[in-house]
């Protein structure tokens, strides 16, 4: 068992990342002694997962929990289908965007004519 402090550190986040963790229900503490917090290798486990989704910025918490409650959580399937839709559209904006500089020369042009 490692307090919450070793346990933040063996992930790199910060002690109030697990007590977010903790409050929002998507991993609890295995046990609590004498008021401190304390976590196992399963626990661990579901904060790494919970971490390397969050890394990926692709997810809120909300979804996280979702996909790591399972069936019980609610239809996290749902999440990760409308997630993706986003990030499709954030991706056709994304090439729209990347076009920009190349349509440069064309704004130039009639600002140029103007004058």
């Amino acid at each position: 068992m490692w307090s919450i402090g070793e346990t933040a550190a063996k992930l790199g986040v910060a002690v109030s990342a697990l007590r977010c963790c903790d409050e929002r229900g998507l991993v609890r503490p295995a046990t609590r002694r004498s008021g401190k917090c304390l976590y196992g290798e399963a626990e661990l486990h579901r904060l790494t997962i919970v971490k390397m989704l969050q890394d990926t910025g692709l997810l809120s918490l909300d979804d996280i929990a979702l996909i790591i409650g399972g069936p019980e959580a609610g239809d996290w399937r749902a999440a990760i289908r409308v997630r993706i839709e986003e990030i499709v559209e954030q991706r056709r904006k994304l090439a729209v965007a990347e076009t920009w500089p190349s349509q440069r020369g064309y704004t130039d042009r009639v600002l140029n004519e103007e004058k």
